[in-house]
């Protein structure tokens, strides 16, 4: 069983976010990363099923050098070996092409990802990672079980749950309650820093859109403290300022 995790190294949710170079990129100063938290689900849940059915579990990044970091940890909870392609990920389409063009060259029964990144939200990469292989994708899944070639599979739709079996390999977009986040132990951070983490070459690919710029979020308004009693006050506030009513 030869097991792909595709990670991203995004930026904390406690980081202060600000942009530069008239607010086309981040400013990634004082900026702490980690793997994406839908990401670590995939992980661990992969991690499970290494142990279950032996064989490799390998970890995948598109960045540059700033992302060993993430990816040692990736290697500290439980992963096999790491692949980071050289490139800045500079839209969906360009990453799913460049793990698309990996799995096609080193051929894996199971491709599994958070269901979006937290960064961007986009939630686009594992549909066009399926689509460019050929191969069935399914997000969000929320359950994953193998039994032999076939898996069953549960995933969240609007107002409630889908049950799905299908024959290996796929794509999969995790969330929880996929698996329990694993922390890495002493052991587990010990044994990273002698793993294989393989920097490789990014193939030429084309990307379908370019930032213009970013913007923060309007700043919150201050706060207005109603007397309870004063129901009259608070209904037209909600009516004429929030608008709301």
């Amino acid at each position: 069983m030869k097991i792909l995790v595709c990670i991203t190294h995004v930026p904390d949710t406690t980081s202060r976010i600000q942009f530069a170079e008239n607010n086309t990129i981040l400013d990634k100063s004082g900026v702490q990363f980690v793997i994406g938290p839908y990401d670590d689900y995939a992980l661990a849940r992969a991690v499970e099923l290494r142990d279950q059915t032996g064989g490799k579990l390998t970890v995948l990044n598109v960045g540059e050098a700033e992302t060993d970091p993430t990816l040692r940890k990736a290697l500290a909870i439980g992963a096999d070996e790491a692949i980071r392609i050289n490139a800045a990920p500079s839209d969906a389409f360009f990453v799913a092409q460049q793990i698309a063009h990996v799995v096609k060259e080193q051929t894996f029964d199971l491709i599994l990802m958070g269901r979006e990144s937290i960064d961007f939200n986009g939630g686009m990469v594992h549909g066009m990672v399926g689509e460019l292989l050929g191969i069935p994708s399914i997000s969000p899944v929320m359950k994953l079980e193998l039994e032999g070639s076939r898996a069953k599979l549960v995933r969240e739709i609007e107002g409630g749950k889908e049950h799905l079996e299908l024959e290996l390999p796929f794509v999969a977009g995790c969330q929880e309650p996929i698996a329990e986040w694993k922390i890495p132990n002493m052991r587990g951070i010990m044994s990273a820093r002698t793993k294989p983490l393989n920097a490789i070459q990014p193939i030429t690919a084309e990307t379908g859109t370019k930032t213009l710029s970013y913007s923060l979020p309007p700043a919150k308004g201050a706060v207005k403290l109603i007397d309870k009693d004063n129901v009259e006050e608070l209904v037209n506030l909600l009516k004429n300022e929030a608008k709301v009513l």
